[in-house]
C-alpha cells in the first residue's frame, strides 16, 4: 500500500467518524421536533384537501368504467406492467454496462440534471420508474368517467400534487444531490437541514410553511420599502402614506393606490430600481399609497363593507381634504382591485363623483370561471375554511400562502425544502421571496363574504352583492378606466379580467395585457427593458379575438399609463409637502403597520 493510499484510508476512517458524531446531533434536534410537534395548534382538516366523497365518486367512476370497458382498463394496466418491467430490463443491462440513453426528447426536469440520474443503474431505474407512474396516474384520471367538469379538475389537480409530491428527489435515499452533499459534508449538511426544518415549524407553530427567503438579509425601510414618505393618517384599518415629491410641480389630482391587504404594500418599492411608488413621484404625482392592517382577532368581524368604509372611502376623502381637490385617481391592485369596484358601483348609486378614473392592476370582477382555483372554491373546502374561522376569528396568513404555493408546488414547496431541509442551504436573500413570505391574516367575516358571495356566487355579475344598503353591481362601474393584467397570470387570468371590464359600464375603457405573471408583469420598470406588453382598443369580441388583434409593444406600460394617467389629471401645481395642518406626519414611511408579522 502506498503512503496516498495509506492517507485515504486514515481521512476515510476520519471522515466516517465525523459523520458518525454529527449523527448523533440529531437526537438534540429530535426532541426539538417532537416537542414543537406536541404544542401543535389542531386546524379543520378539510383545509388540507377535499372530502371522501371527491375520491369515492372517482373510484365509483373508474369500477363502473371497468365493469363496463373492461378491455380498455386491461389495456392500461398491460401498458403499465410491460413498462416497468422494461424500465427493470434497462436496469439489469446498466448492470451489465448496457446502459442506453433515456433521453426522450422532452423538456428537461430540473429535478434530475444530476449525472448520476442517467449514469446510476439505480437512480436511472428509480427516475423512469417515477416517469412510469406519474404517466399511469394521469392516464387513469384522465380517462375517469361520469365526473362532472369540476369534479375532473379538482381530480387532476390532486392527482398531480400526489405525483408531485411522490418524487423521488423529495426523498434522501432516492436523491443523488443530496446523498453527494451528505458525504462531502461528512453529515453537517443533514444536521444543518433539520436544524432548518425545527426552526420553521416552530416559527409557525408546527405548520410546516417552508421559508423562500433570509429574513435577516431584509430591513424595511432600510434596504427596502425606502421611497420616502410619512404616513398622515391612520386608523384600525389601514395607514395612510403620502410620499415626497421628486418633482417641483404635480399634477393637479392625486393619486391613491390600494394594495391587497392578502401581502404588505411594499412590493411595489422593494429597491430603488424597480420602485413603481419611487417612479410614480418622479412622473410628478403626488402619491398615497394605503398600508393595510394585519388582522388580528380584535378584527373578527371586520367585512368587505369596512374595507370599502374605513379603507377606500377613508383614504379617497382624506386625500382630497389634504390635496383640497374635488377628485382623485385610484388604483387597485388584485383583491383591492376588485374592491375599488365594488366601490365605484357604490358611488354610482350614491351620485358620488370623487374618483376620476380607476386603474386596475390584475383585477378580477367576474369569478364565472374559477380558473386554477376551482378546486379551493367548492363547499367542502369553503366549508373548512368558515368552520375555522368561526373558532379563530381569522383566515390565518399560512392557509393563503399554502393554497397559493401549492398551484405551484414544485416551485414554491418540494424544490425550497429539498434544498433547505435535505441540503441544509440557507435560503436566498432574495427581496421578492421575503415579500411573498411576509403575509397577513384575513379577518373572518370578510374571508367568508369574499369567497361566497364572489367567488362562489359571482354575485357583483349576476344578480348583484348586497353591501351597505346597496346592491352592488358591476355594469355601476362607469368611471375611466384602465385595466392591466399579465400573460401568465395564475391568480388572476388575463382572460377572466377582459371578460370582467368588458361588463363594466364605462365609456371609456383601456386595457393591457404585460408579459410574464401575477408580479413581475406588474412590478417591471421602464430601465429594465424585459417584458413587452399588448394591447387592442377593440373590446367587443371575446379574449381569444382580442388577443388576436393586439399590437404587440417592446418594454414596460409603465409609460403607456403615464399618458393615459396625465390626461386625467388635470394642470400643474407646487409640488405638496406631506399632510397638512389638520393632518400632521405621524411617522416616516413605511409606517408601523407593515412592520407586524402575520399571527399563526
Amino acid at each position: 500500500m502506498t503512503t496516498s493510499d495509506e492517507f485515504s484510508a486514515v481521512a476515510s476512517s476520519e471522515s466516517i467518524e465525523k459523520l458518525k458524531e454529527n449523527m448523533s446531533r440529531v437526537e438534540e434536534l429530535s426532541k426539538r421536533l417532537a416537542d414543537v410537534m406536541s404544542r401543535k395548534v389542531p386546524h379543520n382538516p378539510a383545509l388540507d384537501g377535499p372530502n371522501q366523497e371527491l375520491y369515492a365518486r372517482a373510484a365509483t367512476a373508474y369500477w363502473t368504467e371497468a365493469m363496463q370497458n373492461p378491455a380498455k382498463i386491461l389495456e392500461q394496466q398491460i401498458g403499465y406492467w410491460s413498462k416497468s418491467v422494461l424500465n427493470f430490463a434497462e436496469a439489469q443491462k446498466a448492470l451489465a454496462g448496457q446502459l442506453d440513453s433515456t433521453d426522450d426528447g422532452g423538456p428537461a426536469d430540473r429535478r434530475f440534471s444530476n449525472p448520476l440520474w442517467e449514469s446510476s443503474p439505480y437512480f436511472n431505474f428509480v427516475k423512469q420508474q417515477y416517469i412510469t407512474n406519474a404517466d399511469a396516474i394521469r392516464k387513469a384520471v384522465q380517462d375517469a368517467g361520469e365526473l362532472d367538469g369540476k369534479d375532473k379538475q379538482r381530480l387532476t389537480y390532486f392527482a398531480d400534487q400526489i405525483i408531485e409530491m411522490m418524487s423521488p428527489t423529495n426523498f434522501l435515499p432516492t436523491n443523488p444531490d443530496a446523498l453527494e452533499k451528505a458525504v462531502a459534508t461528512e453529515g453537517q449538511s443533514l444536521i444543518d437541514g433539520l436544524e432548518n426544518l425545527v426552526t420553521d415549524l416552530e416559527a409557525n407553530n408546527g405548520e410546516l410553511v417552508v421559508r423562500l427567503a433570509d429574513e435577516s438579509a431584509f430591513e424595511l425601510g432600510g434596504n427596502i420599502a425606502t421611497t420616502p414618505g410619512d404616513v398622515v393618517y391612520r386608523n384600525r384599518m389601514m395607514e395612510l402614506i403620502q410620499y415626497k415629491p421628486a418633482t417641483e410641480t404635480v399634477h393637479e389630482t392625486p393619486i391613491v393606490l390600494f394594495p391587497p391587504w392578502i401581502n404588505k404594500f411594499y412590493i411595489l418599492d422593494l429597491k430603488a430600481q424597480n420602485s413603481m411608488i419611487k417612479w410614480v413621484t418622479e412622473q410628478g404625482y403626488t402619491l398615497f399609497v394605503v398600508s393595510w392592517v394585519n388582522a388580528d382577532a380584535s378584527h373578527a368581524d371586520v367585512g368587505m363593507e369596512d374595507y370599502m368604509q374605513e379603507g377606500i372611502l377613508t383614504a379617497i376623502e382624506t386625500v382630497k381634504e389634504i390635496c383640497k381637490v374635488k377628485q382623485v385617481n385610484a388604483v387597485g391592485y388584485c383583491i383591492a382591485g376588485t374592491t375599488l369596484s365594488l366601490t365605484l358601483s357604490l358611488l354610482k348609486q350614491r351620485g358620488d363623483t370623487s374618483v376620476k378614473s380607476a386603474t386596475f392592476f390584475t383585477t378580477l370582477t367576474d369569478f364565472g370561471d374559477q380558473g386554477e382555483f376551482t378546486p379551493f372554491l367548492q363547499n367542502d373546502f369553503v366549508d373548512g375554511i368558515e368552520a375555522q374561522v368561526e373558532e379563530d376569528g381569522l383566515l390565518r396568513s399560512w392557509v393563503i400562502a399554502r393554497t397559493m404555493s401549492f398551484l405551484r408546488s414544485k416551485d414554491l414547496i418540494y424544490g425550497p425544502a429539498v434544498k433547505s431541509y435535505m441540503m441544509g442551504e440557507t435560503p436566498p436573500a432574495f427581496d421578492l421571496l421575503y415579500w411573498n413570505g411576509d403575509g397577513a391574516n384575513l379577518p373572518g367575516r370578510m374571508a367568508v363574504q369574499y369567497l361566497r358571495g364572489l367567488c362562489q356566487n359571482n354575485e357583483f355579475v349576476r344578480e348583484g352583492f348586497e353591501l351597505m344598503g346597496h346592491k352592488l353591481h358591476i355594469r355601476d362601474v362607469d368611471v375611466p378606466l384602465m385595466s392591466i393584467t399579465c400573460e401568465t397570470d395564475h391568480i388572476a387570468r388575463w382572460k377572466d379580467c377582459y371578460r370582467g371590464v368588458q361588463q363594466m359600464g364605462s365609456r371609456s375603457k383601456s386595457f393591457i395585457v404585460s408579459e410574464s405573471g401575477h408580479i413581475a408583469g406588474i412590478v417591471n420598470p421602464p430601465s429594465k427593458k424585459k417584458y413587452g406588453h399588448y394591447t387592442n382598443p377593440d373590446l367587443k369580441g371575446d379574449s381569444e379575438a382580442w388577443m388576436e388583434g393586439a399590437e404587440y409593444h417592446q418594454g414596460s406600460w409603465w409609460p403607456r399609463w403615464n399618458d393615459w394617467l396625465k390626461k386625467r389629471s388635470g394642470k400643474q401645481v407646487p409640488a405638496r409637502e406631506a399632510g397638512d395642518s389638520g393632518y400632521p406626519s405621524l411617522m416616516p414611511a413605511p409606517g408601523s403597520y407593515v412592520r407586524v408579522k402575520a399571527s399563526r
